[in-house]
């Protein structure tokens, strides 16, 4: 019996031979997977490898992208988030509950603490603070179930002890987080990052950034090494409803192949920056992983290799410079362009006042307003033009 268009148009009695050789893999757009009999169906078990049951839990486009993620930061399992703060709330929500003790260092990612102070205020979480740079400020109690760390850290790119936080936290038999979206997979290994092979237990990368590498698409990632920790993951992110957007899953995906070439282009950049903006009088201190003057530049040293060192460098004017000497000089900028995020092609600006964001006394960081500077791809002699000009305001 002929069927109706209408019914032919939906149910095509013939298709074309679904898989070629491509360059890139083929994209599979799904919220509903059709299962080709009830064996698959009842058969399938949310903790298979490759679960196809539902869009929300993955295609083959969305695996491809979060097998290559925990390719490059050295684990195992990769879950895929809407962004990089969505991919930290999925780690609280998933190991924080009423009483427990949460560490965050003092320069941790702002809406990161936001979430957490609002947490403690719900929910009764103790959100407790430690310095970076010294490891003598983490004194985690019986209560302590879960540290973040973050290298380098937000705004002031301080990089932390990450081998003594993490001995630390693994003594006291606590979960280990760290936000690696400053290293990207490429700087260090975060689950192998000593002699003695040291290794964080969950790694988060806001994957909007470096991984993007267009300054157009949101998205983050944890990854684990532990199949335990995975499957406590995955199943917070089944209850939440966790998704992205395959679209923007193959436009990541895309972008990974030069994801490395880009990233030490702006190291390369940045270091080349660093070296005229600590020539520069306006400016009291320069903040900067490479930087010798900078606190935890051994840290760095150590651990990452010289030549990534990321994109961003941070500068605090002197005090003699008030907001709006400062905002007057960032709206002289040309090519840098005000706005938040980095890993883009286009460099970015933009002005913090550390006093309204430190919790402890930071007697390293200088008095002063702090303006962050995120790399692009330009030629660095036109990013140092640009900062040159926008200087010469100051005196007008």
């Amino acid at each position: 019996m002929k069927k109706n268009l209408q019914t032919e148009l939906i149910h095509a009695p013939r298709r074309a031979p679904q898989y070629i050789s491509t360059v890139q893999p083929p994209l599979f757009r799904a919220s509903t997977i059709i299962f080709p009999n009830t064996h698959a169906l009842f058969n399938r078990h949310w903790t298979d490898e490759y679960d196809y049951s539902y869009g929300t839990h993955g295609t083959p486009t969305t695996f491809t992208l979060a097998d290559n993620i925990a390719r490059i930061e050295g684990g195992k399992h990769c879950l895929l988030a809407p962004s990089g703060l969505s991919a930290i709330n999925l780690v609280n929500a998933c190991f924080l509950s009423q009483g427990d003790e949460v560490w965050v260092a003092d320069n941790i990612y702002g809406p990161n603490m936001e979430h957490l102070r609002n947490l403690e205020t719900r929910y009764g979480i103790q959100v407790k603070v430690y310095n970076p740079i010294d490891v003598s400020t983490f004194e985690p109690t019986l209560k302590a179930k879960l540290i973040w760390l973050e290298a380098a850290g937000s705004v002031t790119l301080e990089f932390p002890d990450l081998v003594n936080l993490v001995k630390k936290a693994k003594q006291a038999n606590i979960l280990i987080a760290l936000d690696n979206t400053w290293g990207a997979g490429l700087a260090f290994n975060a689950f192998d990052f000593s002699e003695e092979h040291l290794s964080v237990d969950i790694s988060v990368h806001a994957l909007t950034k470096y991984p993007s590498g267009g300054g157009d698409i949101l998205m983050g990632s944890v990854v684990t090494q532990d199949q335990h920790l995975h499957h406590q993951l995955f199943r917070m992110h089944a209850i939440q409803g966790i998704s992205i957007s395959a679209d923007d899953a193959a436009q990541v995906q895309r972008s990974l192949a030069s994801m490395q070439l880009r990233y030490e282009q702006q190291s390369r950049s940045t270091v080349q920056l660093l070296k005229w903006l600590k020539q520069q009088p306006q400016f009291i201190q320069i903040l900067h992983p490479a930087n010798e003057n900078s606190a935890g530049h051994h840290y760095w040293k150590e651990i990452c290799t010289t030549d990534q060192s990321a994109g961003l460098v941070s500068v605090i004017f002197k005090p003699e410079y008030d907001l709006n000497a400062i905002r007057k000089f960032c709206d002289s900028l040309n090519l840098f362009k005000l706005g938040f995020s980095w890993g883009g092609p286009v460099s970015l600006v933009m002005l913090y006042n550390l006093k309204e964001m430190r919790t402890l006394e930071n007697t390293h960081l200088q008095q002063g307003l702090l303006v962050r500077f995120c790399i692009g791809l330009e030629h660095p002699a036109d990013l140092i033009q640009d900062i040159e000009n926008a200087l010469k305001q100051l005196n007008i």
